[in-house]
């Protein structure tokens, strides 16, 4: 949510008044929008990795207070949970060496958070959901010690009106209940932003959920959750089981969880900032002072406070952005889908695939979401959480035939997917060869079929089948993931099995 928050109780009047100023804002960036108030084309995108931390045994250690102090920079900043960071990389433009410029970055902060940590006898972990996380860590009192946390937790569960339920059926079943929403913060993501110009933010915004699939399929990283293998990609369900502040009953009657996909395709951004108020009741009713009409008649920029401590709260996959740089409003699709992990190459990868596919898609004459129901996109990201880099995937044949065919991701990627990424990292003007050594590793993964999940889960396995228990065996494989990621070696290169000692 970004920023600071205090506050007592809420009384009854407060909801209502902050609806309207929702109201005030949504209409306030309809005029910002009719008046062409926004940005430019810049070609900005940013990153953030949330980080688990954890000790010499792999077990988590709740300490991000102390580490934070240690580190003693703003681009590192607490998360959810006690055991859990969140490193910032300042806006890039998308082109030239980007991307090696992004990787040097990130082994720079990463191994100096890393350092920072060992003194308290703690180390950094990016990986998607920790696999030695236990349901006794998932209590109140490890959320981090920040107001905004302790309050939406309250707000949520009084929303709730009941103990949140976890029920994730895949290769095992997870059933528990959590009395917080501490279980969130198993979940650690790679997001990705990008600042995009209202007339192209629906196109940008469509292409992002139409690959989100693609990317969770090779990028599955979270296959283990509470001592339990469950999906590839654990963090979805997770997350909207975490969050969901809808009993049953109104489970049943349809209404939309605060984590969800999405329903339709869009043809502008403001739809989005509507859908959020029309579907969500607010949990924060934070006024500010501001009077957002007032400041946009009298020339100004409104900051739309209410507007974005709203949108914070309702969990997109890809989530709509309003921000203010230098005095000017600007737009961005932040795209939330990834795992942190397993190495920064790996990560890098990623993003490489992702702002490659999106400029290429976003441009086609015949975008992909106009060949494809919205609700196939919403089928391939369920299977893809589910089966990652095995998951096969509904997508547009090609020609001008038209119809769906059903395609091993990997199939559609090599095939189809990887010529138009290297198209689209060609029209931001990234340099050659660092297209080729990112979206080579992607191709690697694809021919090899491995990734972060199908490694955690051949090395538990080995673990299982050479006689360790099953807290042994996802200690033991944890182990040996974070020395494989401290080597930094993408994941398609990682033997599987713990080494004999």
């Amino acid at each position: 949510m970004g920023e600071k928050v205090v506050a007592g109780d809420f009384d009854l009047s407060d909801r209502q008044r902050y609806r309207r100023k929702l109201h005030q804002c949504v209409e306030a960036l309809s005029g910002l929008l009719a008046e062409r108030r926004f940005d430019r084309p810049r070609n900005l995108m940013g990153m953030e990795i949330e980080l688990n931390l954890t000790g010499a045994d792999a077990m988590p250690k709740m300490l991000n207070g102390q580490v934070l102090e240690r580190i003693a920079s703003h681009d590192f900043q607490t998360e959810l949970g006690m055991f859990n960071l969140e490193v910032n990389i300042v806006p890039h433009h998308l082109s030239g060496r980007v991307l090696d410029q992004l990787a040097e970055e990130l082994r720079t902060g990463l191994g100096y958070a890393d350092r920072k940590a060992g003194e308290v006898d703690a180390g950094i972990m990016m990986i998607g959901i920790l696999p030695t996380l236990g349901r006794d860590d998932m209590v109140r009192s490890n959320l981090s010690d920040v107001d905004r946390y302790a309050l939406l937790n309250d707000q949520m569960l009084a929303a709730r009106g009941e103990s949140f339920s976890l029920d994730i059926e895949g290769v095992e079943r997870l059933v528990a209940t959590a009395g917080s929403i501490t279980p969130e913060a198993a979940c650690t993501s790679l997001q990705l932003h990008l600042q995009v110009t209202p007339e192209r933010f629906a196109d940008v915004w469509n292409a992002a959920q139409a690959v989100a699939a693609v990317q969770v399929a090779l990028g599955a990283n979270s296959p283990f959750l509470f001592g339990r293998e469950v999906w590839r990609e654990s963090r979805p369900p997770l997350f909207e089981q975490a969050t969901d502040t809808r009993p049953p009953e109104l489970r049943n009657q349809g209404v939309r969880p605060r984590t969800w996909f999405g329903e339709k395709w869009i043809g502008s951004v403001e739809e989005l900032f509507e859908e959020n108020l029309r579907y969500f009741p607010p949990l924060l009713p934070i006024c500010d002072e501001e009077e957002p009409l007032r400041v946009l008649a009298d020339g100004g920029v409104p900051q739309l406070k209410e507007l974005v401590l709203h949108n914070g709260t309702v969990y997109r996959w890809n989530r709509p952005v309003y921000g203010i740089a230098d005095g000017v409003p600007h737009l961005r699709v932040e795209n939330r889908v990834l795992p942190a992990g397993p190495t920064v190459a790996d990560v890098i990868a990623n993003t490489a695939l992702y702002y490659g596919l999106v400029r290429a898609l976003a441009e086609e004459s015949r975008p992909v979401w106009s060949r494809m129901p919205f609700s196939a996109a919403a089928e391939n990201f369920e299977a893809a959480c589910r089966h990652g880099i095995e998951a096969e995937l509904l997508w547009p044949r090609p020609g001008r035939s038209g119809g769906l065919t059903r395609v091993p991701v990997t199939k559609l990627v090599r095939d189809e997917l990887l010529p138009l990424a290297a198209a689209g990292l060609d029209g931001w003007n990234i340099e050659p060869a660092d297209r080729e050594h990112y979206l080579g590793i992607i191709e690697e993964r694809c021919k090899r079929r491995t990734n972060g999940a199908s490694w955690q889960a051949d090395t538990y396995h080995r673990a299982r089948e050479a006689g360790l228990d099953r807290g042994a065996a996802l200690a033991a494989m944890t182990r040996r993931y974070g020395e494989l990621m401290q080597g930094g070696d993408p994941v398609h290169t990682w033997p599987a099995g713990i080494p004999a000692p």
